[in-house]
């Protein structure tokens, strides 16, 4: 009978989607800098039930993933908040530790999930400048200053701290999974922080995501089909559209080849 005058609940929405970190020369990834102020306004709006964030991201920086994830988590114990997480396409290495933000964390079954490692990539130029006859001159002070350079020989001892960093590194994020997923994570089956990635079916088994199904649909099936999901995201200011759209062509290459590697590396 009063089922007219029954008030909507509100749930605050937020997406994050690209690389983590600088995309490029005029082009912003997604940051802690960036994001600060929508997430705090998501959190802050009255009478929500919940925050759903969505994502769509294959990683990049660790240093801003810890910051967003972390930010998150203080907000929603600041505000006595629910995080509900989405994945999209890809949330992978930073973006699955971001998703690790969330309550709960749904996917697509086709969605790629995981790779919680730590990778760092390069490429050897020595061949290629005694071939042209280039002599590379470097002057350092402090002896480890020089450490991978791509135009001298890789050493082993510059390969061995690397390595030493990448493990702490690896260690953090293995932290922040296991806080947050707890006893629903399947150890048993697979090496769940090998750096491998799954489709979002098989994360669920694996449990690094709770359930199958996009953002629309779960939370209207958790909150009711008459659940009102207002969006919260960061605008691009008048200064940024100009700087890209006169960054000459060669940057925007540039910058289009830099972030479609880290995508490709999930099949995008």
């Amino acid at each position: 009978m009063f089922s007219f005058f029954k008030k909507k609940k509100i749930i605050a929405h937020i997406k994050l989607n690209g690389v983590i970190g600088n995309a490029g020369k005029f082009k912003q990834g997604i940051d802690f800098a960036g994001q600060e102020e929508v997430i705090k306004k998501a959190f802050s709006l009255k009478k929500a039930k919940a925050v759903a964030i969505t994502i769509n991201s294959p990683g990049g920086s660790p240093v801003q993933s810890h910051l967003i994830y972390k930010f998150i988590r203080a907000q929603a114990k600041k505000n006595k908040m629910k995080v509900i997480v989405f994945a999209e396409d890809v949330a992978a290495s930073g973006g699955y530790l971001i998703a690790c933000a969330g309550d709960e964390i749904y996917a697509n079954s086709s969605s790629i999930i995981g790779s919680i490692g730590v990778i760092y990539s390069s490429f050897g130029f020595t061949e290629l400048i005694k071939k042209i006859g280039v002599e590379r001159r470097v002057h350092t002070a402090g002896k480890n200053k020089s450490s991978l350079d791509p135009f001298q020989e890789e050493k082993s001892e510059d390969i061995e701290r690397l390595k030493s960093i990448q493990l702490d590194l690896h260690k953090d994020f293995i932290q922040v999974v296991e806080e947050s997923r707890g006893s629903k994570l399947n150890k048993n089956e697979i090496e769940l922080f090998s750096g491998e990635f799954w489709a979002g079916s098989k994360a669920k088994e694996l449990g690094l995501v709770d359930g199958l199904g996009n953002a629309n649909e779960v939370l209207k099936e958790k909150f009711g089909e008459d659940v009102v999901i207002k969006k919260f995201e960061k605008s691009k200011g008048w200064l940024s559209k100009k700087l890209s759209s006169s960054s000459n062509q060669m940057d925007q290459l540039a910058n289009i080849l830099e972030e479609r590697s880290i995508w490709q590396r999930y099949g995008f």
